[in-house]
């Protein structure tokens, strides 16, 4: 099976490293990137066509060697898997990617399936913005309708006095307004939906950000909260007909979660169950676009992730630490970069040293303000 995908970042790249593991499934898969960068960190596990994305080569190298194609993340035109859609099976669909690429669609289509969000109102211009103002209320986030992640495209606003230079800095792009919502907790939920329609669930990650990127994903084992994300989650896979595995960030509000944002593709929240669960999201997703039956999502460890910003810390260091697998890119380090993960694993259920090991990850990447974050977390009680 020749497996096409659009990209070749660290996610293209984990995928590839999934389906070559000699216990993925019966089918032996091989893997192609599309990516306009020359020194795609994918480009190792497979063939690499460096073409950008509009170009017609990118449309026919997919076309003529793929079996099917998927993507690894949802800053790719619409247009091209629209077309590539009309010569071969490609997961998941460009209905999902045009929902999910599109923060207003995506906001419509989580209230029209009755899951609550944040206020939001549509801005394309300063005027637009100030009576936006006026009906979402501060404080509130101004974000590009495309393209941001990890907190880019996004302006906090707190007082009306910063309307100008905030569209100022977005300008003149479409953009969303958002109302900033009073959470306990971020959790995200991932799933996988193969083409028959089965789905199969990991357990909620709880999820601490700084500066707009993920910094810290805890893996719940018996979360109270479980069956309520999952719900959410299988509406949206079942009203879209999604294939492949999908994430959908939640905001705890305590009584009830606030649907925040989708992901159609493995998401940087699962990289926990590269270790920490029996088939990870990766494989699944491979599994899920392949149309062969879905594998056991269940923990076999507690796992907390930790992400690598900017750069790797010392290897040797980290291999010292029980239960912690570090994953580097290969990308060049840059400030917020994302470079790498630490996986930290729980030896059984009543590991005294496990949380004192996550601490010491994160001490390691200068994230210790974290530490009173993980004391306090639903995971550690």
């Amino acid at each position: 099976m020749k497996v096409g995908i659009i990209g070749g970042g660290q996610l293209a790249q984990m995928l590839a490293q999934a389906g070559q593991t000699t216990d993925m499934s019966s089918l032996a898969m091989d893997f192609a990137f599309v990516a306009p960068e020359k020194d795609a960190c994918a480009a190792a596990y497979g063939k690499h066509f460096v073409y950008p994305y509009l170009e017609p080569k990118a449309k026919e190298a997919l076309e003529n060697w793929s079996d099917v194609v998927t993507y690894e993340f949802e800053s790719i035109p619409v247009a091209l898997v629209q077309e590539l859609e009309k010569v071969k099976p490609v997961h998941p669909s460009s209905k999902a990617l045009t929902l999910a690429s599109d923060r207003l669609n995506e906001k419509n289509m989580f209230n029209q399936q009755g899951i609550e969000t944040a206020r939001f109102a549509t801005v394309n211009s300063l005027e637009d913005l100030q009576k936006a103002v006026v009906e979402v209320g501060l404080p509130a986030i101004l974000k590009t309708r495309r393209d941001g992640y990890d907190g880019k495209g996004q302006v906090v606003l707190r007082d009306e006095s910063e309307l100008v230079a905030a569209w100022d800095s977005l300008a003149p792009v479409a953009c969303i307004l958002e109302s900033m919502v009073n959470f306990k907790r971020e959790v995200s939920i991932v799933a996988s939906r193969n083409v028959a329609g089965e789905i199969a669930y990991y357990p909620l990650a709880e999820n601490y950000h700084r500066e707009g990127i993920l910094r810290l994903s805890l893996s719940l084992q018996h979360d109270p909260k479980q069956q309520e994300a999952q719900d959410i989650i299988r509406k949206v896979m079942e009203d879209v007909g999604y294939v492949g595995t999908m994430a959908v960030e939640l905001f705890d509000l305590g009584d009830k979660f606030a649907a925040n944002e989708l992901s159609p593709r493995v998401h940087n929240s699962g990289h926990w169950s590269m270790d920490g669960a029996i088939a990870s999201q990766f494989k699944n997703h491979l599994l899920a676009i392949t149309n062969q039956p879905l594998q056991d999502t269940s923990i076999q460890n507690a796992t907390a992730m930790v992400n690598l910003i900017g750069g790797i810390p010392d290897k040797k260091a980290v291999a010292r630490i029980p239960g912690a697998v570090l994953y580097d890119y290969g990308k060049e380090p840059k400030p917020g970069r994302k470079v790498g993960h630490i996986n930290i694993c729980a030896d059984g259920d009543n590991d005294e040293n496990f949380v004192p090991n996550i601490i010491k990850v994160l001490g390691m990447v200068n994230q210790q303000d974290l530490i009173a974050e993980l004391l306090k977390s639903s995971f550690y009680k």
